[in-house]
């Protein structure tokens, strides 16, 4: 199971340390080396937030997923768009953007930092949507039940989480964009626009995986109805529903890729601070995010969120972490590790309290309730 599901990060871990140890010699293997191991610190609770949508996706997603997803992953996020941003921000053309990353990496470098408070309010408060949306979730489990519960009553009030992510932004406009950090002045403008550019596709590309997952739903329960009802098969309702299932997996896989894009720009940005070298970081955080597409999978199979329950309450509040730290990222310093380190405690305390809801109730998967079960027979 282990090497089935991470077979092809070992093999792109291997292939990738040693292309850089031929290209750069022992500098280069130790840079990429120590960019993979940043992507995957900073992006691990990004693997159990999408652990969470792509067990409702069909072996088939799952697959293009760790197939074409990892494509834009890696070429797209990692490579790519700093190309991009470089391109729209310094107003070049495509090939002179990649002709200043390769041939003036200082000038490049201080370009994709201007543009940092434009991607942090875009980013920030796309995942500051995605933690205010399930924290004013009702739930069936609740990990901080004194922070969950009145939460989730709140929730009932229509669009809050928009207006929360609406002042947010507001208030980062008015405060930490005022005096972005690198000298970059007021951007107060930019992280404006930026920031409901996230809103707004936060509320499209999530609105419309939601909108097809629910008729998905409904049309499952209609067929189940039907098949009780009469002796013969449905035919033309089973259809719709597979033409639907097509349509949400589509949609909910656009929403998993622009959750990891937001995810990847901590990781995109801090890499600077390595190596200003577009090739070698897209190297290393490539390797690092072939382990979160492969970790994601792994959760997946294992069916470990349904063993432990409160693992994607913990990656939440880590994304809301994260949202909050790359908005005051506009002004201020904050080490990766900081970043990284939140997000590692966040869920591993939320692991613990899984295993211990578990021993309480002797669920499958825990050694002690396990051990009980052979005992009494069971």
């Amino acid at each position: 199971m282990l090497l089935k599901t991470f077979g092809w990060s070992f093999a792109i871990t291997v292939l990738g340390l040693a292309l850089a140890g031929i290209l750069w010699g022992w500098q280069g293997l130790a840079i990429v080396g120590i960019l993979s191991i940043l992507e995957i610190s900073l992006s691990f609770d990004n693997a159990v937030i999408n652990a969470g949508i792509l067990r409702k996706m069909n072996a088939f997603w799952q697959k293009i997923f760790l197939t074409f997803g990892i494509l834009v992953a890696v070429f797209g996020m990692r490579l790519v768009f700093p190309v991009v941003i470089v391109a729209i921000t310094a107003k070049l053309g495509p090939i002179e953007a990649v002709n200043l990353a390769i041939n003036d990496k200082a000038h490049y470098q201080e370009l994709v930092t201007s543009a940092h408070p434009a991607i942090a309010a875009f980013g920030g408060i796309f995942l500051l949507m995605i933690f205010l949306d399930f924290i004013f979730e009702e739930r069936d489990y609740k990990w901080l039940s004194w922070i969950e519960k009145p939460m989730a009553k709140m929730g009932k009030l229509d669009m809050l989480s928009v207006i929360i992510a609406l002042v947010v932004l507001l208030v980062t406009s008015m405060t930490v964009a005022t005096a972005a950090a690198h000298g970059a002045g007021d951007k107060s403008a930019t992280v404006l626009l930026s920031g409901v550019a996230g809103l707004i596709t936060y509320l499209i590309v999530g609105g419309i995986s939601g909108y097809f997952e629910e008729k998905l739903e409904e049309d499952d329960e209609d067929d189940e109805e039907a098949d009780e009802a009469a002796a013969a098969p449905a035919t033309k309702g089973t259809g719709s529903a597979v033409g639907l299932a097509g349509k949400a997996a589509f949609f909910m896989f656009l929403y998993l890729e622009v959750i990891d894009a937001s995810f990847s720009f901590d990781g995109v940005i801090g890499a600077f601070a390595i190596t200003n070298d577009i090739f070698m970081m897209a190297l290393g955080l490539g390797i690092g995010a072939m382990y979160i597409r492969s970790l994601t999978v792994f959760l997946v199979r294992k069916g470990t969120l349904d063993d432990y329950v409160y693992l994607e309450h913990g990656a939440h509040y880590a994304i809301g972490a994260l949202a909050i730290i790359l908005l005051l990222t506009i002004q201020y310093e904050i080490s990766e590790v900081v970043t990284g380190l939140i997000g590692i405690v966040l869920i591993g305390l939320s692991f613990a309290s899984s295993v211990l809801r578990n021993k309480r109730e002797g669920r499958p998967g825990d050694e002690a309730g396990a051990k009980s079960e052979v005992a009494s027979g069971v």
